[in-house]
């Protein structure tokens, strides 16, 4: 028994130590993936300043700056311009979808120009990966020269997603883990203490328990598992009845899951092991379960 505990033991240790593997992969993972992250945003920002840039060449505009590129919030930035200029629709939104095919985790996302004063919209599309699901209007009409602003909103996917779902579909993973090495690490249920050593005797047969045998009239059959723990239950009560869920609940509790007709399986094998000994019969007790029966 003290054997079994410290196997046992280890095998806890050594689940604890894979899940906290596990984990750590997954934490290393996370803060790679958020450098990761940075480099993306920081090339995004590039793209959306080229766009400023472009717009002011469009506009005529040689010489003033595009200021830089603000994050407002997650997935939104705004583009600012020094001085005033004014802007064609259909460049604007020409402008925008080929600068940002270059960005690969860029699929939808929404444009608006705004006044810098009152933060109104002069202007504002959607593109989306699906070109049908655009929604460009007012195309062809030049816009009066103001101070505007450009934000662009992205829909939350890509990297974020990416990381978010990795890491919840992690814990699934984890608990799958964890499932399967404590189901190994269970211990098997042990034979009646007592029994784990001692040799019944059942009319003619020797029933050795320890080692899974029955031994009649000198030739030998091999039990296994489960076949040895159900005859042991009859063997240390015979000519008694023993109800059919006390043997479910004996043999296959620690399981999880009581199969009616496993049962009735072992049962039948094991009165053909026995038929050698016609004084020994195991026999259903309808309505009740079953009865080792031996004659003397």
């Amino acid at each position: 028994m003290l054997d079994s505990r410290i196997v046992l033991s280890g095998k806890r240790k050594y689940l604890f130590g894979l899940i906290l593997l596990l984990f750590i992969s997954i934490i290393s993972l996370t803060f790679s993936m958020k450098g990761s992250d940075d480099f993306d945003i920081a090339r995004r920002e590039v793209l959306l300043r080229r766009i400023g840039d472009e717009l002011l060449t469009q506009s005529g505009d040689l010489t003033s700056r595009v200021l830089p590129v603000k994050k407002i919030a997650e997935n939104e930035y705004q583009i600012r311009f020094e001085n005033e200029l004014t802007f064609q629709p259909d460049s604007l939104v020409n402008t925008t979808q080929r600068l940002l095919a270059k960005d690969p985790l860029t699929r939808d996302y929404v444009v608006n120009v705004l006044n810098s004063g009152n933060a109104s919209v002069a202007y504002g599309f959607a593109i989306s990966g699906n070109k049908k699901d655009d929604i460009v209007a007012c195309k062809g009409r030049k816009q009066p020269k103001a101070s505007y602003m450009i934000s662009i909103t992205f829909k939350p996917t890509g990297i974020n997603t990416a990381k978010n779902g990795y890491l919840l579909g992690s814990l699934p993973f984890l608990a799958f883990v964890g499932f399967i090495f404590l189901r190994a690490v269970k211990p098997r249920k042990s034979l009646p203490d007592g029994q784990n050593t001692g040799m019944v005797t059942l009319g003619a047969v020797l029933f050795d328990a320890k080692n899974r045998k029955l031994i009649i009239n000198g030739k030998t059959m091999d039990l296994t598992g489960t076949e040895t723990r159900v005859l042991l239950i009859f063997a240390l009560s015979p000519n008694e009845t023993i109800e059919r869920s006390r043997l479910q609940k004996e043999i296959w509790e620690d399981e999880g899951v009581i199969v009616g007709r496993s049962l009735d399986m072992f049962i039948s094998k094991l009165r053909k092991k026995l038929e050698f000994d016609p004084n020994i019969n195991i026999v259903v007790i309808r309505g009740k379960g079953y009865k080792l029966e031996i004659s003397s």
